[in-house]
C-alpha cells in the first residue's frame, strides 16, 4: 500500500514491480490484492500499462483498515479473535481485561496511522530527511488502564 501511495500519480503499479521493490512474494501479493480490491482500497487497471492504483486518497486509508480488509486479526491473544474457540477459562480469566484493553489500543493506534503518513515517511527517508513526515510513533499518552 505504501508502494502504491509513493508511486501515486505515476500511473498503475504492477504487482511484479511491488514484488521486486519490496521483496514480497508475487503469489502472496496476488492473494492480498484480491482482498484489497474487494475492500475497495485498490483499483485494478487492465491492459497494457495496467496494474493497481489506490482506490481512494492515501489520507483516507488507515493501516487498521488495510489489516481488517486482508482479514488479519489485530488481537494480542487468539481467544479474542472472532470465531475462535471459546476459552474454558473466560469466566475466570484474570488477564482478559488487560488483553481487551490492549487490543483496543492497538486498533486505535493502527487506525490513527494512514497510508499517506507512511508514504510521506518513506519518501522522506529515501530523500534523506524526515522533516516533512508526521512522526508515525508520536502516540499521545492517554489515561491508564481501562480509561
Amino acid at each position: 500500500m505504501v508502494n502504491l501511495a509513493c508511486h501515486s500519480g505515476e500511473g498503475p503499479v504492477t504487482l511484479k514491480g511491488i514484488s521486486v521493490e519490496e521483496g514480497i512474494s508475487l503469489s502472496y501479493l496476488e492473494q492480498l490484492f484480491v482482498k484489497l480490491r474487494k475492500g475497495k482500497i485498490v483499483k485494478s487497471v487492465r491492459g497494457p500499462g495496467g496494474g493497481y492504483v489506490l482506490g481512494k486518497p492515501a489520507f483516507e486509508i488507515s493501516v487498521g483498515e488495510v489489516i481488517s480488509v486482508v482479514e488479519e486479526p489485530m488481537n494480542p491473544v487468539a481467544c479474542l479473535d472472532d470465531g475462535s474457540t471459546p476459552c474454558d477459562r473466560a469466566s475466570r480469566c484474570t488477564t482478559q481485561k488487560v488483553w481487551k484493553c490492549l487490543a483496543e489500543k492497538i486498533a486505535e493506534f493502527l487506525n490513527s496511522v494512514t497510508i499517506e503518513d507512511l508514504s510521506m515517511e518513506a519518501k522522506a527517508i529515501s530523500g534523506g530527511g524526515l522533516e516533512s513526515a508526521r512522526p508515525v510513533c508520536a502516540v499521545e499518552q492517554k489515561g491508564g488502564f481501562g480509561s
